[in-house]
């Protein structure tokens, strides 16, 4: 079998591509990074370390690259010859391969009509249906109804803790040895593609919002609890009980409004939650406060891990969070100066104020009860701060 990954950075080698490989597929991997690219066609294979007293080793064999800005037709080729294809390229880089794909999913009709799955393995809501979107920009109407016969671009859940890492040998990735890859079933077209690891369901909407609500809000408060703290390090932050306590707080207000709307077991979610904080206090994952709560606008937009879970329990329980509204003080507070978006914040509640910088980050509209409560814990926060 084979398989065509779009990302050959550390998610792609140690995620996807090692579950990939578990699962009997020949690799190939897409990237413009030209080092791992030719590492990767040098060597044909690469070592995965899980975070872990045990430092088990894993070795991931059966792979290849090509250098989609050299040798685009190579890709195109790749794709039209392909029995799944997966991405982990970041949001952001998702519309710039879409060209590629349509390209060579047009030369693989041409070839056969065997149908074919592309998953994109992104943190985001709709990643694939993204992906799928910007593909048939390309596309006439004619082809449009082809590609809906024979391509599948189920949505998927991802997780699993890569943090930054620089290790001797240039292709090998340290993970952590908790993952999860949930896909959309529903929509897939013929044969569900065998994928070691991954969970198909029915309905994904419960697993990404779960997902999004503890380990992508948990990860984010952590980090902001901590670098308010002046603490640099994930694991360490978590060693703070203050800390510590107002994370799994934050994730007790996600926790009621998922089990309430998603009829989770309460008892299996709360577990759930504390292996989730566990994982991030995992000592063997060196990683940074300012890593994990970087791009702070993208993580207060209104759909994304702090704000939306807030209204989502405004609306379910017409209260306001106490938590949650807190992590959101915390992150108009990142001052990183390293952090370009963290700079914009703080020169536009300078120059806007604080009342602007809140509608405009988060969507919430003044005088309502959660703008309010936002309001105040900042100003609760700057208090503390000044008394240091």
């Amino acid at each position: 079998m084979n398989a065509v990954h779009f990302g050959a950075g550390n998610i792609g080698r140690g995620f996807i591509g090692l579950l990939l490989h578990q699962s009997g597929y020949k690799t190939c991997f897409v990237d413009v990074n030209a080092e791992i690219v030719n590492l990767l066609n040098e060597k044909k294979q690469y070592t995965v370390k899980l975070a872990e007293a045990s430092g088990k080793e894993l070795t991931v064999e059966n792979v290849y690259a090509i250098n989609s800005l050299k040798d685009p037709e190579l890709v195109v080729d790749e794709v039209a010859n392909a029995d799944v294809i997966t991405a982990a390229v970041g949001p952001n880089i998702l519309p710039l391969i879409a060209g590629l794909l349509a390209t060579g999913l047009k030369k693989r009709l041409e070839q056969s009509k065997k149908p074919l799955t592309i998953i994109a393995c992104e943190n985001m809501i709709g990643g694939s249906a993204f992906l799928k979107e910007k593909i048939y920009e390309e596309l006439t109407n004619e082809e449009k109804t082809q590609f809906d016969m024979y391509y599948s671009f189920p949505n998927a859940a991802v997780d699993r803790i890569v943090p930054n890492q620089t290790n001797i040998d240039k292709l090998a990735v340290t993970v952590e040895p908790f993952y999860e890859w949930v896909v959309d079933e529903s929509e897939i077209k013929g044969a569900t593609p065998p994928i070691h690891g991954v969970t198909f369901v029915q309905d994904l909407e419960p697993f990404i919002e779960r997902k999004l609500f503890t380990v992508n809000t948990g990860h984010a408060v952590v980090a902001y609890f901590g670098y308010l703290a002046g603490i640099r390090n994930m694991h360490e932050a978590l060693e703070n009980s203050e800390i510590r306590e107002m994370v799994e707080q934050v994730l007790k207000e996600t926790g009621r409004y998922l089990t309430a709307t998603y009829s989770f077991d309460e008892k299996i979610h709360a577990d759930y939650v504390q292996k989730i904080i566990n994982r991030f206090a995992n000592p063997y994952i060196s990683d940074d406060t300012t890593r994990v709560g970087r791009s702070p606008m993208r993580k207060l937009k209104k759909n994304d891990r702090l704000v939306r879970p807030a209204t989502k329990y405004v609306e379910m329980f017409s209260e306001n969070p106490l938590y949650l509204t807190r992590g959101i003080a915390a992150a108009l507070h990142y001052d990183f100066k390293e952090d370009p978006e963290a700079n914009e914040i703080q020169l536009m509640i300078e120059q806007k104020g604080l009342q602007f910088t809140i509608e405009r980050t988060t969507g919430i509209e003044p005088g309502t009860g959660l703008f309010e409560k936002i309001q105040k814990q900042y100003e609760e926060i700057a208090i503390k701060k000044s008394k240091k």
